[in-house]
């Protein structure tokens, strides 16, 4: 799916007077449980997204006469919370914040409602960015509300690379070469960083493109096949970049790696394309206008994602938490919202079509990673594995290459082949 497609693939909605009559009845109906739901409970992750809620929560609290309470955590807490809650039948949180590699598990498992069935239609569900709700979706059903996804870009420091008078790597050997070129940690600065925490969604997410562009395959038949050659290979390159990264790597977050390179530490990075407008940044980064931004060097692909929120069939039962819990997910990812973030300067978080093609937007960031975004999409899939054991197998994949990563094993094979026999038990435990 291109990136030129997602732009120009929805058109406005134009809804004849019979449909306003039955779109003004059904929020009229809706209404009734004003005053119905004292609580909602939404489960979060601190993207800028969530956070800016805090200044218009009280609009939709006084709206359904409730008290909406968000609860933050980072990724690997919220996806196990999220998970606990709905696997034991609690239905503490009504609203979950979910993500392409738990959405197979949560469809399968029934713990989430089809999105058409509980947003209310005049939020325009067909003005999501058609790549991020292809990644929301499953057998053609959407089932969660994208409010941020897409995939990755290479970001790199063009001071230090003209000074050392090296181009812009296209290649994944001449990114190689580069990252030890600058590297020059006695003057605080570093060629690479990383994501090395343990998760399917950390340190696998970053390390899933090296695997891919060795020619790695998850599955062979009915096997587990990511301890191959490939794996062995990819690993051992992640690891040597490695030691041109900042102390700790072994153990960052994505959050570590770009708060590295935004504080002027590291000269190359690739991560989630969402993170360039962070780079941008004048109160936050310290690399303001010294940033390049390009796809991924061949032969790395780029690994499409997407984050967003969806109601809990577990923890919305009643038909009024179900009205409201659907109307906070509409809301909360509108058009309107998505404006008053770029009003306030937040243009990471973009989750809609209409967004992507607004002044506003193309005023907070360079061109140039306009640029980078049309030529990554093409490069752009899903590339974790398809399954509803995957956070499984992806969190025992991340223990082992976390374990290599910060030198408590050595063995790559082993811990690779451990980490596949792992694999096969949760894949046959499905059957």
């Amino acid at each position: 799916m291109t990136f030129k497609r997602f732009l120009l693939g929805s058109a406005a909605l134009t809804f004849l007077p019979l449909a306003a009559t039955t779109d003004a009845s059904a929020q009229n109906d809706a209404m009734v449980c004003k005053g119905e739901v004292p609580a909602l409970n939404v489960i979060a992750q601190g993207m800028p997204a969530v956070t800016a809620l805090d200044e218009h929560l009280s609009e939709f609290n006084e709206k359904w006469g409730t008290q909406v309470r968000i609860t933050l955590l980072g990724e690997n807490e919220r996806r196990a919370k999220s998970r606990l809650d709905a696997s034991t039948g609690a239905g503490s949180y009504q609203v979950l914040y979910i993500d392409e590699a738990n959405l197979a598990e949560y469809v399968s498992a029934g713990w989430v409602y089809p999105l058409a069935d509980v947003v209310p239609a005049e939020y325009d569900l067909s003005d999501f960015r058609t790549d991020l709700s292809n990644v929301a979706t499953v057998d053609g059903v959407q089932y969660f509300a994208p409010f941020v996804g897409g995939g990755d870009i290479l970001m790199y420091r063009k001071d230090v690379l003209q000074a050392a008078d090296i181009d812009a790597p296209q290649t994944l050997d001449e990114l190689s070469a580069a990252i030890k070129a600058v590297d020059d940690p006695k003057n605080g600065l570093h060629g690479w960083a990383a994501r090395g925490q343990r998760g399917s969604g950390m340190n696998v997410w970053r390390w899933t493109p090296f695997f891919r562009a060795m020619g790695g395959e998850w599955m062979d038949g009915d096997l587990p096949a990511f301890n191959g050659e490939a794996g062995v290979e990819a690993t051992t390159l992640y690891m040597e970049l490695m030691e041109y990264a900042p102390p700790g790597v072994g153990t960052f977050n994505w959050s570590d790696s770009v708060e590295a390179f935004r504080g002027g530490q590291v000269a190359f990075l690739i991560e989630s394309d969402v993170f360039g407008p962070w780079m941008e940044d004048e109160q936050k980064s310290s690399v303001v206008g010294k940033v390049g931004y390009a796809p991924p060097p061949d032969p790395l692909p780029s690994a499409g994602w997407a984050h967003g929120w969806a109601v809990s069939s577990v923890g919305a039962k009643e038909d009024c938490v179900r009205t409201v819990a659907g109307d906070f997910v509409g809301w909360a990812t509108s058009k309107e919202m998505e404006q008053k973030r770029l009003e306030a300067g937040i243009a990471s978080d973009i989750g809609r079509t209409s967004t992507l093609q607004s002044d506003a937007f193309k005023a907070l960031v360079p061109a140039e990673y306009i640029e980078a975004l049309l030529a990554t999409a093409d490069k752009t899939s899903l590339l974790i594995m398809a399954s509803p054991a995957w956070p499984e197998i992806g969190d025992n994949l991340g223990l082992a290459l976390e374990e290599l990563f910060t030198g408590t094993r050595d063995d790559v094979q082993a811990a690779l082949d451990e980490a596949a026999f792992n694999a096969e038990d949760s894949l046959q435990r499905l059957k």
